[in-house]
């Protein structure tokens, strides 16, 4: 997993919750990085489960809302060091369907050993978007998160329904009406 990855989890820990969680939930992990992270660099994604798993014992807030506010966190992250990929879109649905055809093309061209889960649209409308997620790591309310706060950046709001087709989240179903 991408260190950029790890760097903005860190961050955003530091903001909401203070250094000493940041340090906390670091001591309280087996790293192999010893929690040391640049954000071009390359880890494994045990040590995020262990640090997301630490600071959900540590706050009582569950994983997968962790999940969903870091997810919110990072969209500001990538809207603002790659405002231009964003740019491109005029609308959330249209950006949504094309992650696996055009955004995730240009996160390769970034970061070439990303590993990135897949989206497979099932049926798009100009107000809906029917797509499956795939990815072994299960980190569907990431994906949740950034699709809120797509909606968000282009001043516009939609339900989204996800279904587990696969009970370990692996594979799920994302069903998005436009409001």
């Amino acid at each position: 997993m991408k260190g950029i990855v790890f760097t903005e989890f860190l961050d955003l820990v530091e903001d909401k919750f203070g250094l000493e969680m940041v340090d906390k939930i670091i001591n309280e992990s087996d790293l192999e990085s010893n929690g040391a992270y640049t954000a071009v660099g390359t880890y494994s994604f045990s040590e995020m489960l262990q640090l997301l798993q630490h600071l959900s014992e540590n706050t009582g807030i569950s994983k997968d809302d962790l999940l969903l506010v870091y997810a919110e966190h990072f969209f500001a992250v990538l809207a603002e060091s790659y405002p231009g990929l964003i740019e491109t879109y005029k609308d959330p649905i249209e950006m949504l369907a094309s992650i696996e055809n055009h955004i995730h093309i240009e996160v390769r061209k970034i970061y070439p050993d990303a590993e990135l889960p897949t989206f497979e649209i099932l049926e798009r409308t100009d107000n809906s978007l029917i797509m499956i997620y795939k990815s072994s790591r299960a980190m569907h309310y990431f994906g949740l998160g950034l699709m809120n706060k797509t909606f968000e950046h282009f001043n516009s709001s939609a339900t989204i329904d996800l279904e587990k087709i696969k009970e370990d989240g692996t594979e799920v179903k994302f069903t998005i009406h436009k409001n």
